[in-house]
This record gives C-alpha cells, sequence and structure tokens, in this order.
C-alpha cells in the first residue's frame, strides 16, 4: 500500500527510463538491495519446479528486459524470484533506439517500449558474470540469457552473431533464451521463419556440448500455423522449451499509438491463448514460460492452468512494487 500510495506516484511524475537507470544503479548497492527487498521473500517447499534437471524454488521470474546487463543479477532472489533471466544481450554493445522509448499508459497497467536491445555486448557482460562467480555473489537461483541480434548485423549473418554470444556466456547460463521476436530491431521477427530459425539453431547446438537448454521466444502476434511451424522447428533441434510472449504490436486495448511493443495486461489473454494452444498441442512435452500481463495471483494461476510451467514478471513489477511476487506466492502456497 506503501508503494501505492506514496512511491509509484512520486516515480510516475520522472521519465520511466530515468527512473529506471536509478533503481537499477541504487540495487546494485548491497544495503539499499537489502533495505528495498526486506519482507519480500519467502520459502516453501510446495512452490518448487523442476525443469531440465534444474531446481526453480519457486515458479515466478523475472523477465528480460528488466536486467539487460546483468547489474543487479545478485539480488532478484531477494525479492523472492525463484529465476532471473538477464538481457536482451547481442554479441556486440549498442545504444538501441533513440529516446524517449519507453512510455507508461496507467489507465492499462501497460508500457510501451521501443527499447532496441541496449546493452553492453557479449564480452562484457560475460567478464561482469566471471565477476559474480569469483566474487561468491553468484544467485542460488537459476538464472537464464536471453541473446538477440545486434543491429549492425544483417539478417543473412544472424545466426554467426547469435553464435558468437552464445559461445560467450553459455557457461554462466542455466538456459538461453532465443530472442527472434521483439518488435523493436528491424526485421528480427523475419527470424521466426522455418528456414531462418534453423539457421540459427543448428550451429548453436552443435557448439552446445554442455547441453544447456536452449529455449526460444516468440511473439503474441503470430497466427497457429506460423507458431506450429516454429514448434516442429523446435523439435527438430531438440530445444528443450519455448517462453511466450514478448511484446504485442495490438495497440487495440491502449489509448497511446506510440511505436514499440506493449507490454502488461492489454497482452494477457493473447499470451494466455497462445501457451494453452502450445500445451495442448505438445500435450505437456514442452515446457514453457509464460510471459505477458501478470500483474496479480490470478493472472499466474491463469498462466499456470493454461499449461506454463514458469512464469516471469515486468510490468507487474513496475505497477505493483517490489512485493508483488510475495503476494502472488504468498496466494499460491
Amino acid at each position: 500500500m506503501f508503494y501505492q500510495k506514496v512511491i509509484k506516484p512520486i516515480l510516475f511524475r520522472c521519465d520511466p527510463e530515468t527512473i529506471h537507470h536509478a533503481a537499477m544503479a541504487m540495487l546494485q548497492n548491497r544495503f539499499f538491495a537489502s533495505v528495498a527487498s526486506l519482507g519480500c521473500s519467502i520459502q516453501d517447499p510446495r512452490l518448487k519446479r523442476t525443469l531440465w534437471g534444474i531446481d526453480f524454488p519457486n515458479p515466478i521470474g523475472l523477465a528480460a528486459g528488466f536486467d539487460k546487463n546483468g547489474l543487479a543479477l545478485p539480488i532478484w532472489e531477494k525479492f523472492g524470484f525463484g529465476h532471473a533471466e538477464i538481457g536482451t544481450v547481442t554479441l556486440h554493445g549498442q545504444e538501441g533506439n533513440p529516446r524517449p522509448r519507453i512510455f507508461r499508459i496507467p489507465e492499462a497497467e501497460a508500457i510501451i517500449n521501443r527499447m532496441g536491445f541496449p546493452n553492453e555486448g557479449a564480452d562484457r557482460i560475460a567478464q561482469r558474470l566471471e565477476g559474480y562467480k569469483n566474487s561468491g555473489m553468484w544467485p542460488r537461483i537459476p538464472v537464464g540469457i536471453n541473446i538477440g541480434k545486434s543491429k549492425v548485423t544483417s539478417l543473412e549473418e544472424s545466426p554467426n552473431d547469435y553464435l558468437g554470444s552464445f559461445q560467450r556466456l553459455e557457461r554462466y547460463a542455466d538456459y538461453v533464451a532465443i530472442n527472434v521476436s521483439s518488435p523493436n530491431t528491424p526485421g528480427l521477427r523475419s527470424l521466426q521463419t522455418r528456414e531462418s530459425l534453423s539457421r540459427i539453431l543448428d550451429p548453436i547446438q552443435n557448439a552446445n556440448s554442455r547441453r544447456v537448454p536452449i529455449l526460444v521466444k516468440i511473439a503474441p502476434d503470430l497466427s497457429w500455423e506460423e507458431i506450429e511451424v516454429i514448434l516442429e522447428t523446435m523439435e527438430q533441434f531438440q530445444c528443450a522449451g519455448i517462453i511466450a510472449t514478448n511484446t504485442t504490436l495490438d495497440k487495440s486495448a491502449v489509448p497511446l499509438k506510440e511505436e514499440g511493443g506493449v507490454s502488461g495486461s492489454p497482452v494477457r489473454e493473447k499470451s494466455t491463448r497462445i501457451i494453452r494452444s502450445i500445451s495442448q498441442k505438445t500435450i505437456g512435452r514442452l515446457p514453457i514460460i509464460g510471459v505477458g500481463g501478470i500483474q496479480h495471483f490470478e493472472d499466474v494461476q491463469e498462466k499456470l492452468q493454461a499449461g506454463a510451467s514458469l512464469v516471469q514478471i515486468y510490468t507487474g513489477f513496475i505497477y505493483q512494487g517490489p512485493q508483488v511476487v510475495r503476494r502472488v506466492l504468498n496466494r499460491l502456497v
């Protein structure tokens, strides 16, 4: 209630990206992070999930996009998350699209973003992750790493770009997510076709000597025929799971028509429908991480009942505050 009545109104008067960078800077301070996350975590063995031989203390994770560079990776477990997915990371560091590029829509509990994968690049992020390992700061929760195509890389050269990021980062990942579904990198969603996706997955799986679980993150705007092609391609290359879904280009449910992808409540129903269809099609053989419109316990319950094994939060963390994971987990228990 304090967050909703006092903190959020102050934060929402400021530029979204400025506030995000300030928050990420403060979360790197151990004292501040401990205070901000006080009482957020909950431990209960009934919440545990096991996928790919990996133990997740609970089914709620932090979605990619929030901590692109892994700056606050050691503290996400303190906020109650059962896993954290960093990125999207590209082979080459890049600034992303021009600002402003994040827009809040409070009346719809939504955000439009056109970030364009701003990140420090695979080499620098690998160095940071190595530092966490060496200093004993590595989190106790599973870590996913989301990788995407560098903007300077052509679509034809994208397989080598993804492979380069994978080779630099896979040793730090409990799973790697292949992002071919962001609407904010020109042409990226065209990589969801059978031919393009095969050209990306083939060299990655050939280089995957540790057999790190490979997941693919898909868009919510695909037809079912397109999704079926993706599922067949994933099965061909022995992918471990699917993340459904990324942001949507459908702005029919929001009053703001800024360019970019919509996250938050407007994408909830579409995401859940896709999860349910994939689950029914694969009969539970393909684990699903459900993302899109998760703000409350009912949203998590809906995704899990539709067939998701795990879920992830991004926009809900902004609108509902740092206690959102604990509130949902208490209801799940």
